[in-house]
């Protein structure tokens, strides 16, 4: 038996593959060695002193491992996971009809309305929750209309309070979670949409029955993309909330640059990436199997 060759295409096929491994490796290599790298000199260094004058020394004690248990560190953990599970619930409700409506109704202008929603946030991330702190301030225009049309009186406000750290956290991140619902919807067959109708489901029931499960890979890797920043987020909190409504990322700051306590901030930084961590585990193993259940 004669061996034979395989088709012209086949060869091309694999021929794009190597290329594209080629040229992904010396970024790939430089993220990974980088990542490394940093996360090997922020775990020694948690396990770290300070000398009399605050500079960090790498050690092995587990000082500041065990501080770790400290209530006060575990209240500001939970209240951070608290505001990054909102902010990512509030981002569904606020982005799906938003996704929906560009890719249903976008038609040609589809590109031009995803752009009109990107576009403002290439600008300075700072300076957008300055501006957002300005909305939301107590004299800020939100809060006059609001009291102009008898919502709200003279003693609500929105900033120093729970609710305007969340406020900044959906600002801040809600174009995470349009990008790849509106990418999901995109990949959508609409015939499941139309079958849906046929059997006379309401336009809500249609869209929480076929909508919801058929982009509910989107909506996850929305979450993610949502969740992993937004625990971590220190700006929303720093502007727009007050001493009770401080996060990790703001622990984490302080011990870095005001504490001048390198160690703990690292260990409160092993801290946060342990339960990110654990989110993208959660995800990756969700899309494992729902690729699964796809090929099946």
């Amino acid at each position: 038996m004669t061996d034979t060759a395989p088709p012209p295409r086949t060869v091309r096929r694999r021929a794009q593959d190597l290329l594209w491994t080629w040229l992904m490796l010396p970024g790939t290599l430089w993220m990974t060695v980088f990542l490394v790298a940093s996360l090997v000199l922020v775990a020694t260094l948690a396990f770290g002193t300070t000398d009399p004058l605050g500079n960090p020394r790498f050690g092995f004690a587990l000082d500041n491992v065990t501080a770790l248990g400290d209530p006060a560190y575990r209240t500001v953990l939970l209240r951070s996971l608290g505001y990054a599970l909102v902010t990512c619930a509030v981002c569904l409700v606020v982005a799906y009809p938003v996704a929906y409506a560009i890719a249903t109704s976008g038609g040609r202008y589809k590109n031009l309305l995803i752009a009109a929603i990107v576009v403002p946030f290439f600008a300075n991330y700072l300076v957008r929750m300055y501006g957002w702190s300005v909305v939301l301030s107590d004299g800020g225009p939100l809060l006059r209309a609001l009291r102009a049309i008898g919502v709200a009186d003279g003693g609500t406000r929105i900033l120093q309070t729970g609710a305007g750290v969340v406020a900044g956290l959906v600002y801040g991140f809600v174009v995470f979670m349009i990008i790849p619902l509106y990418a999901a919807m995109e990949r959508m067959d609409t015939s499941l949409v139309e079958a849906g109708r046929d059997l006379y489901a309401g336009p809500l029931r249609t869209f929480l029955f076929v909508t919801v499960p058929a982009t509910r890979q989107g909506a996850a890797a929305g979450c993610v993309l949502v969740l992993l920043p937004a625990m971590g987020d220190f700006v929303s909190a720093q502007l727009m909330g007050g001493p009770d409504q401080i996060m990790i990322g703001n622990l984490i700051q302080d011990k870095f640059f005001q504490g001048q306590n390198w160690p703990l901030g690292a260990a409160l930084t092993m801290l946060l990436m342990a339960v990110l961590l654990l989110g993208m585990l959660g995800y990756l193993r969700r899309t494992r199997k729902d690729e699964a259940e796809a090929v099946r």
